[in-house]
Protein backbone atom coordinates (compact mmCIF):
# COMPACT_ATOMS: atom_id res chain seq x y z
CA UNK A 1 0.00 0.00 0.00
CA UNK A 2 1.25 3.46 -0.91
CA UNK A 3 0.92 5.40 2.35
CA UNK A 4 1.83 8.76 0.87
CA UNK A 5 3.08 10.25 -2.37
CA UNK A 6 4.09 13.91 -2.70
CA UNK A 7 7.03 16.17 -3.47
CA UNK A 8 10.01 16.04 -1.11
CA UNK A 9 9.47 19.61 0.17
CA UNK A 10 5.86 18.89 1.24
CA UNK A 11 6.71 15.66 3.06
CA UNK A 12 9.82 17.14 4.68
CA UNK A 13 7.99 20.28 5.87
CA UNK A 14 5.26 18.18 7.53
CA UNK A 15 7.82 15.93 9.23
CA UNK A 16 10.07 18.77 10.39
CA UNK A 17 7.14 20.59 11.97
CA UNK A 18 6.64 17.72 14.45
CA UNK A 19 10.17 16.32 14.80
CA UNK A 20 11.73 19.07 16.93
CA UNK A 21 10.87 17.35 20.22
CA UNK A 22 12.12 13.90 19.19
CA UNK A 23 15.18 12.91 21.20
CA UNK A 24 17.85 10.87 19.42
CA UNK A 25 18.54 8.80 22.54
CA UNK A 26 15.59 7.70 24.59
CA UNK A 27 14.83 5.03 27.15
CA UNK A 28 11.77 4.07 25.07
CA UNK A 29 12.95 3.32 21.50
CA UNK A 30 9.48 4.07 20.04
CA UNK A 31 9.77 7.72 21.14
CA UNK A 32 12.41 8.19 18.43
CA UNK A 33 9.61 7.42 15.94
CA UNK A 34 6.86 9.45 14.34
CA UNK A 35 3.35 8.00 14.44
CA UNK A 36 1.86 8.02 10.93
CA UNK A 37 -1.92 7.68 10.72
CA UNK A 38 -3.49 7.63 7.27
CA UNK A 39 -7.18 8.24 6.66
CA UNK A 40 -8.05 8.65 2.97
CA UNK A 41 -5.64 11.22 1.52
CA UNK A 42 -5.08 12.80 4.92
CA UNK A 43 -1.94 11.94 6.84
CA UNK A 44 -1.67 12.70 10.53
CA UNK A 45 1.85 12.84 11.96
CA UNK A 46 2.35 12.70 15.75
CA UNK A 47 5.48 12.85 17.90
CA UNK A 48 5.86 12.74 21.68
CA UNK A 49 8.49 12.83 24.42
CA UNK A 50 5.88 11.86 27.07
CA UNK A 51 5.62 15.51 28.20
CA UNK A 52 4.98 17.26 24.89
CA UNK A 53 2.94 15.94 21.97
CA UNK A 54 2.83 17.58 18.54
CA UNK A 55 0.40 16.58 15.82
CA UNK A 56 -0.04 17.92 12.31
CA UNK A 57 -2.37 16.95 9.48
CA UNK A 58 -1.32 17.17 5.83
CA UNK A 59 -2.91 16.27 2.49
CA UNK A 60 -0.45 13.81 0.96
CA UNK A 61 -1.68 11.54 -1.83
CA UNK A 62 -1.48 7.76 -1.72
CA UNK A 63 -3.75 4.74 -1.94
CA UNK A 64 -7.25 4.94 -0.46
CA UNK A 65 -7.84 3.33 2.90
CA UNK A 66 -6.60 3.58 6.46
CA UNK A 67 -3.20 2.66 7.84
CA UNK A 68 -1.09 3.35 10.94
CA UNK A 69 2.55 2.70 11.80
CA UNK A 70 5.58 4.33 13.43
CA UNK A 71 9.01 4.90 11.86
CA UNK A 72 12.27 6.60 12.91
CA UNK A 73 11.64 10.35 12.56
CA UNK A 74 15.22 11.65 12.31
CA UNK A 75 16.28 8.88 9.90
CA UNK A 76 13.37 9.68 7.60
CA UNK A 77 14.19 13.41 7.69
CA UNK A 78 17.93 12.78 7.09
CA UNK A 79 17.14 10.70 4.00
CA UNK A 80 14.61 13.20 2.63
CA UNK A 81 17.08 16.07 3.08
CA UNK A 82 19.44 14.42 0.60
CA UNK A 83 16.80 14.50 -2.16
CA UNK A 84 15.87 17.42 -4.46
CA UNK A 85 12.93 19.56 -3.25
CA UNK A 86 10.79 19.00 -6.36
CA UNK A 87 11.32 15.23 -6.51
CA UNK A 88 8.26 13.06 -5.93
CA UNK A 89 8.77 10.66 -3.05
CA UNK A 90 6.57 7.83 -1.85
CA UNK A 91 6.25 5.72 1.29
CA UNK A 92 4.95 2.18 0.82
CA UNK A 93 4.10 -0.33 3.52
CA UNK A 94 5.47 -3.83 3.19
CA UNK A 95 4.80 -6.21 6.10
CA UNK A 96 6.59 -4.62 9.10
CA UNK A 97 8.70 -2.27 7.01
CA UNK A 98 8.24 1.03 5.17
CA UNK A 99 9.86 1.59 1.78
CA UNK A 100 10.82 5.14 0.87
CA UNK A 101 11.31 5.74 -2.85
CA UNK A 102 12.51 8.85 -4.63
CA UNK A 103 13.97 8.94 -8.16
CA UNK A 104 16.18 5.86 -8.44
CA UNK A 105 16.74 5.62 -4.67
CA UNK A 106 15.04 3.12 -2.40
CA UNK A 107 15.30 2.85 1.40
CA UNK A 108 13.77 0.06 3.48
CA UNK A 109 13.04 1.18 7.04
CA UNK A 110 12.08 -0.80 10.11
CA UNK A 111 8.80 0.12 11.85
CA UNK A 112 7.34 -0.38 15.31
CA UNK A 113 3.61 -1.06 15.94
CA UNK A 114 1.41 2.04 16.24
CA UNK A 115 -0.48 0.62 19.23
CA UNK A 116 2.76 0.76 21.27
CA UNK A 117 3.15 4.52 20.71
CA UNK A 118 2.50 6.32 24.05
CA UNK A 119 0.08 9.16 23.33
CA UNK A 120 -0.18 11.96 25.89
CA UNK A 121 -3.38 11.65 27.91
CA UNK A 122 -5.21 14.94 27.39
CA UNK A 123 -6.58 16.75 30.44
CA UNK A 124 -10.28 16.20 31.12
CA UNK A 125 -11.19 19.88 31.23
CA UNK A 126 -9.51 22.91 29.73
CA UNK A 127 -10.27 26.57 30.41
CA UNK A 128 -11.78 28.88 27.77
CA UNK A 129 -10.12 29.13 24.36
CA UNK A 130 -8.55 32.45 23.46
CA UNK A 131 -6.35 33.43 20.53
CA UNK A 132 -3.63 35.92 19.61
CA UNK A 133 -1.78 36.45 16.32
CA UNK A 134 1.16 34.03 16.04
CA UNK A 135 3.49 36.97 15.40
CA UNK A 136 2.40 38.59 18.71
CA UNK A 137 3.14 35.45 20.73
CA UNK A 138 6.45 34.88 18.94
CA UNK A 139 7.49 38.47 19.77
CA UNK A 140 6.46 38.07 23.42
CA UNK A 141 8.42 34.81 23.69
CA UNK A 142 11.55 36.37 22.18
CA UNK A 143 11.28 39.33 24.57
CA UNK A 144 11.40 37.12 27.68
CA UNK A 145 12.72 33.63 26.84
CA UNK A 146 16.42 34.57 27.20
CA UNK A 147 15.82 35.22 30.93
CA UNK A 148 14.64 31.64 31.63
CA UNK A 149 16.82 29.58 33.95
CA UNK A 150 18.69 26.54 32.57
CA UNK A 151 18.70 23.37 34.72
CA UNK A 152 17.96 25.33 37.89
CA UNK A 153 17.20 23.30 41.00
CA UNK A 154 14.20 25.64 41.42
CA UNK A 155 12.50 23.86 38.52
CA UNK A 156 9.68 26.45 38.29
CA UNK A 157 12.28 28.93 36.93
CA UNK A 158 13.11 26.63 33.97
CA UNK A 159 10.24 27.99 31.90
CA UNK A 160 7.96 30.95 31.27
CA UNK A 161 5.00 32.06 33.34
CA UNK A 162 1.87 32.76 31.22
CA UNK A 163 -0.73 34.95 32.93
CA UNK A 164 -4.03 35.54 31.11
CA UNK A 165 -6.44 37.89 32.84
CA UNK A 166 -9.17 40.13 31.48
CA UNK A 167 -7.92 41.30 28.11
CA UNK A 168 -4.22 40.90 28.88
CA UNK A 169 -1.72 38.11 28.28
CA UNK A 170 1.56 38.54 30.18
CA UNK A 171 4.72 36.43 29.92
CA UNK A 172 7.40 36.46 32.64
CA UNK A 173 10.78 34.70 32.88
CA UNK A 174 13.48 34.92 35.55
CA UNK A 175 16.62 33.04 36.56
CA UNK A 176 16.92 34.76 39.93
CA UNK A 177 19.44 37.37 38.69
CA UNK A 178 17.24 39.09 36.13
CA UNK A 179 13.58 39.17 35.14
CA UNK A 180 11.86 39.89 31.83
CA UNK A 181 8.17 40.83 31.50
CA UNK A 182 6.19 41.38 28.29
CA UNK A 183 2.46 41.68 27.67
CA UNK A 184 -0.08 41.97 24.86
CA UNK A 185 -3.80 42.73 24.59
CA UNK A 186 -6.31 39.93 23.91
CA UNK A 187 -9.45 40.23 21.77
CA UNK A 188 -11.63 38.56 24.40
CA UNK A 189 -11.92 38.76 28.16
CA UNK A 190 -10.68 35.65 29.96
CA UNK A 191 -10.80 34.66 33.64
CA UNK A 192 -7.44 34.75 35.43
CA UNK A 193 -5.26 31.78 34.53
CA UNK A 194 -1.64 31.24 35.48
CA UNK A 195 0.56 28.45 34.06
CA UNK A 196 4.30 27.79 33.72
CA UNK A 197 5.36 26.42 30.32
CA UNK A 198 8.53 24.29 30.35
CA UNK A 199 11.69 25.52 28.64
CA UNK A 200 11.60 22.85 25.91
CA UNK A 201 8.02 23.81 25.00
CA UNK A 202 8.97 27.49 24.78
CA UNK A 203 11.92 26.81 22.44
CA UNK A 204 9.78 24.56 20.23
CA UNK A 205 6.98 27.15 20.02
CA UNK A 206 9.49 29.82 18.99
CA UNK A 207 10.66 27.52 16.19
CA UNK A 208 7.16 26.72 14.92
CA UNK A 209 5.30 30.04 15.20
CA UNK A 210 4.93 32.18 12.11
CA UNK A 211 6.07 35.81 12.19
CA UNK A 212 3.90 36.86 9.24
CA UNK A 213 2.14 40.17 9.95
CA UNK A 214 -0.53 42.08 8.03
CA UNK A 215 -4.29 41.70 7.77
CA UNK A 216 -4.55 37.95 7.28
CA UNK A 217 -1.89 37.01 9.79
CA UNK A 218 -2.29 33.52 11.23
CA UNK A 219 -3.40 33.21 14.85
CA UNK A 220 -2.83 30.67 17.60
CA UNK A 221 -5.53 29.31 19.91
CA UNK A 222 -4.63 28.54 23.53
CA UNK A 223 -6.29 26.58 26.31
CA UNK A 224 -4.99 25.89 29.78
CA UNK A 225 -5.83 23.08 32.20
CA UNK A 226 -4.45 22.51 35.69
CA UNK A 227 -1.55 20.38 34.42
CA UNK A 228 -1.57 20.92 30.64
CA UNK A 229 -1.63 23.58 27.95
CA UNK A 230 -2.98 23.09 24.45
CA UNK A 231 -2.11 25.21 21.41
CA UNK A 232 -3.67 24.98 17.94
CA UNK A 233 -2.14 26.81 14.98
CA UNK A 234 -1.50 26.29 11.28
CA UNK A 235 -3.03 22.80 11.17
CA UNK A 236 -1.01 21.76 14.20
CA UNK A 237 -2.00 20.72 17.69
CA UNK A 238 0.53 21.10 20.47
CA UNK A 239 -0.15 19.61 23.93
CA UNK A 240 2.35 20.08 26.75
CA UNK A 241 2.68 19.29 30.43
CA UNK A 242 3.06 22.30 32.69
CA UNK A 243 5.74 22.97 35.28
CA UNK A 244 4.29 22.57 38.74
CA UNK A 245 5.31 25.02 41.43
CA UNK A 246 4.80 28.60 42.54
CA UNK A 247 6.40 31.24 40.37
CA UNK A 248 7.94 34.20 42.28
CA UNK A 249 5.74 37.30 42.67
CA UNK A 250 7.12 39.28 39.74
CA UNK A 251 5.21 42.45 40.67
CA UNK A 252 7.32 42.73 43.82
CA UNK A 253 10.53 42.33 41.83
CA UNK A 254 9.80 45.08 39.30
CA UNK A 255 11.03 48.30 40.95
CA UNK A 256 8.78 51.36 40.99
CA UNK A 257 9.57 55.09 41.16
CA UNK A 258 13.29 55.13 40.41
CA UNK A 259 14.60 58.66 40.84
CA UNK A 260 17.25 58.53 38.08
CA UNK A 261 16.47 57.71 34.47
CA UNK A 262 18.36 57.86 31.18
CA UNK A 263 16.88 57.43 27.71
CA UNK A 264 19.44 56.61 25.04
CA UNK A 265 19.91 54.84 21.69
CA UNK A 266 19.64 51.08 22.09
CA UNK A 267 22.15 50.17 19.35
CA UNK A 268 24.77 52.62 20.66
CA UNK A 269 24.50 51.18 24.18
CA UNK A 270 24.54 47.60 22.87
CA UNK A 271 27.66 48.26 20.75
CA UNK A 272 29.42 49.88 23.71
CA UNK A 273 28.66 46.90 25.97
CA UNK A 274 29.74 44.41 23.29
CA UNK A 275 33.07 46.25 22.89
CA UNK A 276 33.85 46.34 26.60
CA UNK A 277 32.69 42.72 27.08
CA UNK A 278 35.68 41.55 25.00
CA UNK A 279 38.03 42.28 27.91
CA UNK A 280 35.93 40.63 30.61
CA UNK A 281 37.14 37.22 31.77
CA UNK A 282 35.31 34.01 30.88
CA UNK A 283 34.24 33.36 34.49
CA UNK A 284 33.61 36.93 35.52
CA UNK A 285 31.48 38.88 33.07
CA UNK A 286 31.35 42.12 35.06
CA UNK A 287 31.31 45.65 33.63
CA UNK A 288 31.23 48.95 35.53
CA UNK A 289 28.86 51.70 34.51
CA UNK A 290 29.72 55.23 35.67
CA UNK A 291 26.76 57.52 35.14
CA UNK A 292 27.33 61.26 35.51
CA UNK A 293 25.51 64.30 34.11
CA UNK A 294 26.12 64.18 30.34
CA UNK A 295 28.24 61.00 30.29
CA UNK A 296 27.87 57.23 30.58
CA UNK A 297 31.21 55.44 30.95
CA UNK A 298 31.40 51.66 30.49
CA UNK A 299 34.56 49.91 31.75
CA UNK A 300 35.83 46.36 32.16
CA UNK A 301 39.09 44.61 33.04
CA UNK A 302 40.47 41.10 33.42
CA UNK A 303 43.09 39.08 35.28
CA UNK A 304 45.75 39.97 32.69
CA UNK A 305 45.51 43.63 33.79
CA UNK A 306 43.85 44.57 30.48
CA UNK A 307 41.19 47.26 30.52
CA UNK A 308 38.47 48.60 28.21
CA UNK A 309 36.75 51.98 28.63
CA UNK A 310 33.99 53.33 26.40
CA UNK A 311 32.05 56.58 26.74
CA UNK A 312 28.61 57.63 25.51
CA UNK A 313 27.17 61.15 25.60
CA UNK A 314 23.79 61.10 27.35
CA UNK A 315 21.06 63.56 28.22
CA UNK A 316 21.16 63.16 32.00
CA UNK A 317 21.15 65.48 34.98
CA UNK A 318 20.61 63.07 37.89
CA UNK A 319 22.86 61.62 40.59
CA UNK A 320 26.34 60.29 39.85
CA UNK A 321 26.14 56.49 40.13
CA UNK A 322 28.77 53.76 39.78
CA UNK A 323 27.20 50.33 39.38
CA UNK A 324 28.37 46.89 38.22
CA UNK A 325 26.45 44.39 36.07
CA UNK A 326 26.93 41.04 34.42
CA UNK A 327 27.39 42.35 30.87
CA UNK A 328 25.73 39.27 29.32
CA UNK A 329 22.45 40.10 31.09
CA UNK A 330 22.41 43.60 29.59
CA UNK A 331 23.43 42.45 26.10
CA UNK A 332 20.73 39.70 26.10
CA UNK A 333 17.96 42.21 26.80
CA UNK A 334 19.14 44.85 24.30
CA UNK A 335 19.75 42.28 21.54
CA UNK A 336 16.19 40.95 21.89
CA UNK A 337 14.53 44.36 21.48
CA UNK A 338 14.04 46.02 18.12
CA UNK A 339 13.09 49.53 19.26
CA UNK A 340 15.43 52.48 18.68
CA UNK A 341 15.46 53.86 22.20
CA UNK A 342 15.80 52.26 25.62
CA UNK A 343 15.10 53.75 29.03
CA UNK A 344 17.35 52.79 31.97
CA UNK A 345 16.14 53.61 35.48
CA UNK A 346 18.33 53.42 38.59
CA UNK A 347 18.18 54.32 42.27
CA UNK A 348 21.73 53.72 43.48
CA UNK A 349 24.65 51.32 43.09
CA UNK A 350 23.02 48.58 45.22
CA UNK A 351 19.53 48.48 43.70
CA UNK A 352 18.22 46.63 40.63
CA UNK A 353 18.08 48.55 37.37
CA UNK A 354 14.93 48.66 35.23
CA UNK A 355 15.18 48.67 31.43
CA UNK A 356 12.08 49.55 29.46
CA UNK A 357 10.98 50.97 26.12
CA UNK A 358 9.87 54.63 26.21
CA UNK A 359 6.07 54.95 25.76
CA UNK A 360 5.70 51.12 25.77
CA UNK A 361 4.56 49.87 29.19
CA UNK A 362 4.30 46.34 27.74
CA UNK A 363 7.99 45.44 28.26
CA UNK A 364 10.08 45.56 31.46
CA UNK A 365 13.46 44.05 32.23
CA UNK A 366 14.96 44.01 35.71
CA UNK A 367 18.62 43.20 36.31
CA UNK A 368 20.35 42.92 39.67
CA UNK A 369 23.66 44.72 40.20
CA UNK A 370 26.92 42.87 40.67
CA UNK A 371 29.75 43.67 43.05
CA UNK A 372 32.90 44.58 41.11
Amino acid sequence: MIVLKATQDKVLAALQSVAGIVERRHTLPILANVLIRKTGSQIQLTTSDLEIQIRTTAELDGDAGSFTTTVGARKLIDILRTMPADQTVSLESNQSKLILKGGKSKFTLQTLPAEDFPLVQEAASFGPVFSVPQKTLKTLLSQVSFAMAVHDIRYYLNGILFVAEGKQLSLVATDGHRLAFASATLDVEVPRQEVILPRKTVLEMQRLLSDTGGENQPSIEMQFASNQAKFSFGGMEFVTKLVEGKFPDYNRVIPKNHKNSITLGRTALLASLQRTAILTSEKFKGVRLNIEPGTLRVASNNAEQEEAVDELDIDYGGDSIEIGFNVTYLIDALANMDQEMVKVELSDSNSSALLSIPDHPTFKYVVMPMRI
